[in-house]
């Protein structure tokens, strides 16, 4: 840790900012960002844009050539110690002759944490973590997590009327809210690991589960809640050969053969149930860091009862379906008002005609939700 400075936290968060480059395409690395500073001025700066390219450093390091010597390099991650797909970034900086290196977040892996400060400071120089940290992990809430608790960061979108509707009685959903918060969710989509929904969803609406209108060549793992393998072979989700998990009950067997991109994953649960943090940690495992969920309201209650949703993101159009028309989530076992979960709001903004509203789930204390999956 230490003290730091104004500047420090004006070029951290410079830092944070050039990790955008990332922002859909880092996966399964973490976005990461870097700037070297001699004095008052910027000499080199970059972002990590996708696996197997230059990190971070390596990029803001090429970028200043021969002014990085005598510089400060503020990184929005511990610089990686060991040998990947890149040599270790500790020994480009040392090489560089940086003399002060400023990150924001330790890596979060114990076997590579703290690791980077005892390098650099072996070498002379100067370190100092802690600036920003928290800004810094909001760029990346599952990797840190997967290493925290061992599942992906889940997030849950939801899109409703007024009257917390999502669909009329005939089935008819599509369209509910209009093109501005349609291209929001395909930004989310495109940021997440992988996008997730319930067989239930898929048997009903045949999603393609693809982030549309975003400039990535790195399409979203598919999942697919699915404890018994009712995934048709012709469905959407199946079709253009990207990567799809279909995450089934351990006793059950699937009927036909699915193509190779299609992977069937054997998950623990209760008899031809899917246990759902089993089900996330299975994710984690394969490096799955992000989740994004459009299910329908069984599998979503099914999470939040659980406590395995960390956010939760709704649109709310200016209509209204009625009673007749299907509800939100379907939270099971709750009774009474001290059983449900409250929401912490963290943003609110309009888009185009409809609203989105952003909330954390609180769990009450007296909750004692069984994980798993109904689907």
């Amino acid at each position: 840790m230490g003290q730091f400075t104004a500047k420090d936290e004006h070029w951290m968060a410079q830092a944070i900012q050039q990790a955008e480059v990332g922002r859909y395409t880092a996966h399964p690395n973490p976005r990461v960002g870097c700037v070297l500073v001699q004095g008052d001025q910027c000499v080199g700066a970059g972002g990590h844009r996708a696996a197997g390219e230059p990190h971070a450093e390596r990029v803001a390091l090429a970028a200043a050539g021969a002014q990085a010597k005598g510089a400060t390099a503020y990184v929005t991650l511990e610089p990686c110690s060991h040998f990947g797909r890149t040599p270790p970034c500790v020994d480009g900086l040392i090489a560089a002759g940086i003399a002060r290196v400023v990150y924001a977040s330790d890596d979060p892996n114990p076997r590579t944490r703290g690791r980077a400060r005892g390098r650099l400071e072996e070498a002379g120089i100067t370190v100092l973590s802690g600036v920003l940290a928290d800004a810094a992990q909001r760029l990346n809430p599952g990797f840190f997590q997967r290493f925290d608790q061992g599942r992906p960061w889940v997030r849950l979108k939801l899109a409703m009327s007024l009257d917390g509707r999502t669909a009329m009685a005939s089935g008819e959903s599509q369209w509910i809210t209009g093109e501005a918060a349609r291209r929001d969710v395909h930004r989310m989509r495109a940021e997440a690991s992988a996008i997730a929904t319930g067989v239930e969803t898929v048997l009903a609406d045949n999603p393609r589960l693809t982030a549309r209108g975003i400039d990535t060549d790195r399409p979203p793992t598919r999942v697919v809640f699915d404890s018994r393998y009712r995934t048709p072979v012709d469905a959407a989700v199946c079709a253009d050969g990207a990567p799809v998990l279909l995450l089934g009950a351990a006793a059950a067997t699937p009927s036909h053969p699915y193509p190779e991109h299609v992977e069937c994953v054997a998950v623990p649960g209760d008899g031809e149930q899917v246990d759902l943090r089993h089900a996330l940690q299975a994710l984690a495992s394969r490096d799955i860091h992000e989740l994004y969920v459009e299910c329908g309201a069984t599998l979503a209650g099914a999470l939040v009862a659980a406590n395995l949703v960390d956010e939760l993101v709704i649109y709310m159009a200016p209509r209204l379906l009625g009673h007749a028309a299907r509800g939100l989530v379907a939270l099971p076992g709750v009774e009474h008002l001290a059983q449900t979960p409250m929401l912490d709001i963290v943003d609110v903004r309009k888009l185009g005609a409809d609203w989105r509203m952003i909330a954390r789930p609180v769990m009450p204390a007296q909750a004692h939700p069984k994980a798993c999956s109904p689907v």
